[in-house]
């Protein structure tokens, strides 16, 4: 990856890995014998990430509510990848104990005793009733929204971070992440991928709650990614433009049509980039549709419909690139003003601040 770009202070303490290179080809060798488990992994991008995993010879635990789809799915790819080290768990990650069954039942089946990997995955999209419609609450007992979606998008994912948080950071022979690493000097991992959405980053007009649920996990992952280094694990986001899966409802497909839908193999691919590369430390991506484009002299991106030999195709664009950047001015703007006002008050304010803190100390003893 592009190590020569220089990180921010701030990045540099969280021990941020510098931006995301889009040409870096990921060496998926480097996952073999990894312990990876995927929620919502019997279909969609979970089933593409076990296709591509198992085939790189990494130990996976799909995990999944649906348990036709995902024990087929498992016997499938070890006949077609010849691993056998491929499981299916069911689990319903809108409930804890499920959840806990499943970090459970993975450690069990990891060859070291440990997991290198947790992709929180599962997901749903679609609304049964627009939340911007409410009916029925003219009624004696009006009937609540439907939160279905909140439950798996939101509270299962934050199930499955936390869980990860702690069994990342006791994975045997694992080191704190490191964007300086060599990789082929690092054995295991401690690596958690958060899948957002698209519509985590802007507004999704008749998508309210499924708005709000990913752009909730956005926020986990720019908290996370600022406070994980603590536990040595590396946090990364994928956010998915409207991409070809089942999710993808015939409402969103009629909406869309005659636009460009992304592809669920360069969400995988983007996945495995994080996954396959250690250094890779507190960083996101979108996935969109695969465009020709071409960059500027100031850094500015446009579409090419012709041939031009300086164009590239292009499908996964870094997000939230400059985020340690923008606090820190803004740190050192509002620390300014703040020292500013401290010297305006001098000795006098410092005074009154001290009896007023000794007094409010007394008044606890009193009560």
């Amino acid at each position: 990856m592009g190590q020569e770009a220089q990180r921010h202070p701030l990045g540099e303490l969280v021990r941020q890995s510098p931006p995301f290179d889009a040409n870096h080809i990921p060496n998926d060798s480097w996952m073999k014998d990894k312990v990876i488990v995927i929620t919502g992994g019997a279909s969609g991008f979970g089933a593409g990430f076990l296709r591509r995993w198992a085939a790189a010879g990494a130990v996976v635990i799909a995990a999944d509510i649906n348990v036709a789809k995902g024990d087929q799915l498992v016997r499938d790819v070890k006949k077609d990848t010849g691993n056998p080290n491929l499981y299916f768990i069911h689990c319903d990650v809108t409930d804890w104990q499920s959840q806990v069954s499943l970090f459970r039942g993975a450690i069990k089946l990891s060859p070291h005793g440990g997991i290198d990997t947790v992709v929180a995955n599962a997901g749903i999209g679609a609304e049964k009733t627009p939340f911007e419609e409410p009916s029925d609450l003219d009624k004696t007992h009006p009937p609540p929204p439907d939160l279905s979606i909140l439950d798996v998008n939101l509270k299962g994912v934050v199930y499955t971070s936390h869980l990860a948080l702690w069994y990342l950071a006791r994975n045997p022979g694992s080191s704190p992440a490191n964007p300086d690493c060599v990789p082929a000097q690092v054995k295991r991992d401690r690596h958690l991928v958060l899948i957002a959405s698209f519509a985590g980053l802007m507004a999704l007009p008749g998508g309210t709650l499924y708005g709000a649920s990913k752009h909730a996990v956005v926020g986990l992952y720019r908290n996370m990614r600022a406070s994980s280094f603590m536990q040595g694990i590396r946090v990364n986001m994928i956010c998915p433009y409207f991409v070809e899966t089942p999710i993808l409802t015939a409402s969103v497909r009629a909406i869309l049509a005659g636009g460009a839908l992304g592809k669920a193999e360069d969400v995988v691919e983007a996945a495995t980039r994080f996954a396959a590369d250690p250094r890779v430390v507190g960083r996101a991506v979108n996935v969109g549709p695969k465009l020709k484009v071409k960059q500027d002299v100031d850094g500015e991106w446009s579409l090419v419909e012709s041939e031009d030999e300086d164009a590239e195709q292009r499908a996964i664009w870094e997000v939230y690139l400059h985020d340690f950047e923008d606090a820190d001015v803004f740190q050192r703007r509002i620390l300014a003003i703040m020292n500013r006002a401290t010297e305006i008050r001098g000795w006098t304010g410092w005074a009154h601040d001290m009896i007023g803190a000794l007094a409010h100390g007394l008044q606890s003893l009193w009560r």
